[in-house]
């Protein structure tokens, strides 16, 4: 039988009650990034759908993946190895931006009718801080 000190946490260190917040502050921007770039690709998937519906399915979808990953880090089956998912993830969504923007011009993928795309912008760093975010998060967890 375990001490008295190991009731109420999983295998993480997490509590062991179906939601749990961050325990480190990377935890929170991690958590903070990924809701917005999940809330911007939901807002641009009706845009995208307009003149794509593949493209704005893939936006709605990535949004919500983002959302469900949210979800998931916050309750007691979050696992170590799900932080490796999630900067994978994190990854190919960006690096399927310049798949379909182009990679002529590592920039120009950030321009849209000759202004600087905000939401693009956005969502790419917001990404890309998350993986780093992520990958800290893995090496500094319990296993």
């Amino acid at each position: 039988m375990g001490n008295m000190s190991d009731l109420g946490t999983n295998t993480t260190g997490r509590s062991s009650d179906l939601i749990s917040l961050p325990d480190s502050l990377i935890g929170y921007l991690a958590n903070d990034l990924a809701v917005i770039t999940g809330i911007i690709h939901l807002l641009l998937a009706p845009q995208f759908y307009g003149f794509s519906q593949t493209l704005g399915i893939l936006f709605a979808l990535n949004g919500l993946g983002f959302l469900g990953g949210v979800g998931l880090y916050l309750t007691r089956y979050w696992r170590r190895e799900l932080y490796l998912v999630a900067a994978a993830y994190a990854f190919v969504t960006i690096l399927s931006f310049f798949f379909y923007g182009g990679f002529e011009g590592f920039l120009s993928a950030f321009y849209m009718q000759g202004s600087l795309n905000w939401n693009a912008l956005g969502a790419k760093l917001a990404e890309a801080l998350f993986v780093v975010c992520s990958l800290a998060l893995y090496t500094t967890s319990e296993t």
